[in-house]
């Protein structure tokens, strides 16, 4: 019993890993530079792209990932970018991430021809999204210093599939007591030399440099491209 579940779940990921490789050639034939952003919830993954697509320097636009409902998106919408609501609910609680067929799902909807970077915020969850391919370029993980020094042992997949790390909430640090050195040496100790940024999405540190990431990021893929 113990093989047949296990052969279940690489059936389904392969077969996620099939249409993500047919999301991934849609993506390249139109140019297009895609971030899988991913958190638990709270962490400020929305905030953080309010505060960095705002005057980006490419064509940016967001797939928007959540059970039910539309906050984050209408959140979005003042930037005046493509903004796609996807929702996980099939009637059953709905899915703790979004894989590689829902974001299929959503291209129809997309207008790839008129966006350079499309962000993909997942669901909140530090667990299922890690899991599943979408087509992406890269995996971008939002950790707020609220959640503590050890989610990065506690949920080890999350941090070690990603390339990018950025911490955030860092003007609540006079406020907590965490150890912010603790929780590079624990992210470290599961993906080592990881990229990280130290940011805040309330008060803009750090925000500079992760909107200059978004921008060279696209240059570089589009440089490879040609």
């Amino acid at each position: 019993m113990h093989r047949v579940k296990v052969r279940v779940v690489e059936d389904a990921l392969d077969a996620n890993n099939t249409i993500a490789r047919a999301n991934r050639a849609d993506f390249d034939a139109h140019g297009v530079t895609v971030i899988n952003l991913m958190s638990s919830p709270g962490a400020g993954k929305t905030t953080l792209l309010e505060r960095a697509l705002g005057g980006l320097s490419v064509r940016a636009g967001v797939l928007e990932g959540d059970v039910q409902g539309s906050l984050d998106a209408d959140r979005l919408a003042h930037l005046h970018i493509p903004v796609v609501q996807l929702n996980t609910d099939g009637g059953f609680g709905g899915e703790c991430h979004l894989d590689a067929n829902m974001v299929r799902s959503a291209l129809p909807a997309l207008a790839l021809d008129d966006i350079d970077l499309l962000v993909v915020e997942n669901v909140g969850n530090l667990v299922c999204p890690a899991e599943f391919r979408i087509g992406e370029d890269v995996r971008v993980m939002v950790s707020s210093v609220t959640e503590g020094e050890d989610k990065p042992l506690k949920y080890p997949l999350m941090f070690r599939t990603c390339d990018l790390v950025l911490v955030n909430k860092l003007d609540l640090m006079p406020h907590l007591e965490v150890d912010l050195e603790r929780f590079l040496h624990n992210l470290d100790a599961v993906h080592p030399d990881v990229e990280r940024m130290l940011v805040s999405a309330r008060t803009g540190e750090g925000i500079d440099a992760w909107r200059t990431w978004l921008s060279e990021l696209v240059a570089a893929r589009s440089g490879a491209a040609v």
